[in-house]
């Protein structure tokens, strides 16, 4: 990817990201399926300026959605739960 900050799309603030965040201070992102660990490292750390310690990523695949008698598929995306250092915090979360 060309600019590093578009691997970062938006944080995902759901139940389960919650419990993640209570249990293993860990913050979930909703990222571009083509970015690469490296490059949503390099986004976190850039725009909220914290040291990201690990990164996990996953695909949530395209599911095909039916309204009536029209269907049609949502995108493909990828999730990225970052855990900070000790001590860090995003004030995206905080509320």
């Amino acid at each position: 990817m060309t600019d590093r900050f578009r691997a970062v799309i938006r944080p995902l603030v759901t139940e389960k990201s919650s419990a993640a965040f209570g249990t293993l201070k860990e913050y979930a992102f909703q990222a571009d399926p083509r970015a690469t660990k490296t490059e949503i490292r390099g986004a976190i750390e850039g725009l909220f300026d914290v040291h990201v310690v690990h990164i996990r990523t996953l695909q949530q695949r395209a599911k095909r959605k039916t309204r009536g008698r029209t269907q049609g598929t949502s995108p493909r995306w990828k999730k990225a739960y970052v855990r900070l250092k000790d001590g860090e915090s995003l004030p995206v979360f905080e509320g």
